[in-house]
């Protein structure tokens, strides 16, 4: 590969790079193509094309033609060649100030406002103190890029624009010509702005579902993201509140069941019940690990502490429905095994205590902590909850 090829080349891969910045197109279809007429030292309005959802930044340009002068290019044919408006900031800038076939004498100054009411102002007393922007000096043409979303005055909830032109001809009329191009973002064009997700978010963060969890971020951006991508925010807008509710219940039972978020709101629920349990509020910790139960997540683990919860509330014969499921999914964890120990113990079936505590005495529980040590553990929280007590030194002499 030849010099040139090779400089040929890199130039190609920069202006690719350069120009693949943003996502979105020039809307030729709403672009504003205005002439007018103003009687000399006249002050005249023009008003946009209504902006499309989504516009972020616009590209506009004023040309002032003699009578019999037409442009040689559209400002929309000539943004063909500029993919976003990031080409126009990296070089491409001077193909916009292509004006006209001949350069004519006349002048103008203007002034670009958001509102109609300081647009009419203007044309009655020539301030400019209201304008977004003004072009204090007289001149025959002007191209210029605006970004609404980086702008004092502008924003992206402007949909019309108005500008107002002072003619500087003193004695004759002159032709004005106005473009404006917008460029449309394509996500936005959706009408999802920040206001309008936040107001899913908030919604989302009272459900039901939201509140089982102790950060629902990741599952509230989850429905956000599967009404975004159902629907323009227009058309969410005009669903029933029935039609919203299903919405909100169908995206939210998909989001639920996403692996990775199901894993949080689970492991959620067991940090919650095993706060709840060193607070030695029970019942309430009974009603997080019933969840987890309930919707087919539990371990073993889930079956002990629920195991555990039903003994200290007296609650025996639901202790050991739970503690057998609990042995039938992980008939090796000792927790299940010491708490089956306990609710036999003290619903009155030595017998059958005895025998588990004999069998697992000289394991460990966890990986730092012995069978006897939670043993006597337990004992001493069953005793402070006004547990039966009268076979608790029986046991303790087995370990003996």
């Amino acid at each position: 590969m030849n010099f040139k090829k090779i400089i040929l080349f890199l130039f190609i891969a920069s202006s690719y790079h350069s120009f693949a910045q943003k996502d979105g197109y020039w809307d030729k279809e709403r672009a504003t193509t205005k002439e007018i007429i103003v009687s000399a030292r006249d002050r005249i309005l023009l008003k946009t094309e209504d902006l499309p959802v989504g516009t972020t930044e616009i590209v506009y340009r004023i040309t002032l033609l003699d009578e019999n002068q037409q442009m040689s290019n559209s400002l929309v044919s000539v943004l063909k060649s500029i993919p976003d408006p990031t080409g126009i900031s990296q070089g491409s800038a001077g193909a916009v100030f292509l004006m006209s076939k001949i350069s004519g004498d006349d002048t103008c100054t203007y002034a670009l406002f958001t509102s109609n009411e300081n647009a009419k102002k203007y044309i009655a007393d020539g301030k400019t103190d209201k304008a977004c922007y003004a072009q204090e000096v007289a001149l025959s043409k002007d191209a210029k890029r605006l970004s609404l979303d980086k702008s004092s005055c502008l924003g992206q909830d402007i949909s019309t624009l108005w500008f107002g032109f002072h003619s500087k001809n003193w004695l004759l009329n002159q032709k004005i010509v106005l473009e404006v191009v917008p460029w449309v973002d394509t996500k936005l064009n959706r009408g999802w702005n920040q206001d309008n997700k936040n107001e899913i978010i908030s919604l989302c963060k009272t459900s039901t579902m939201a509140q089982k969890m102790a950060n629902s971020d990741d599952f509230c951006v989850c429905i956000l993201n599967k009404i975004i991508k159902q629907y323009r925010y227009s058309e969410f807008q005009k669903l029933l509140p029935v039609e919203k509710n299903k919405a909100y219940k169908d995206f939210g039972n998909s989001c639920y069941n996403d692996a990775d978020i199901s894993k949080n709101v689970y492991n959620d629920l067991r940090t919650q019940a095993s706060i709840l349990i060193k607070l030695q509020k029970y019942n309430e910790a009974i009603q997080k690990l019933n969840t987890i139960i309930n919707d087919g997540k539990a371990t073993a683990i889930d079956y002990s502490a629920l195991g555990y919860c039903y003994i200290l509330t007296k609650q025996y014969a639901k202790a050991i429905k739970f503690l057998k499921e609990g042995e039938k999914l992980d008939d090796t964890e000792l927790l299940v095994k010491l708490n089956l120990a306990h609710v036999y113990l003290v619903s009155d079936d030595y017998s059958e205590a005895k025998a588990i505590y004999k069998k697992y005495q000289t394991q460990n529980v966890t990986d730092s902590l012995s069978w006897k040590e939670k043993t006597k553990q337990d004992f001493t929280v069953f005793e402070k909850a006004g547990l039966p007590t009268k076979d608790f030194e029986r046991v303790l002499k087995l370990y003996n």
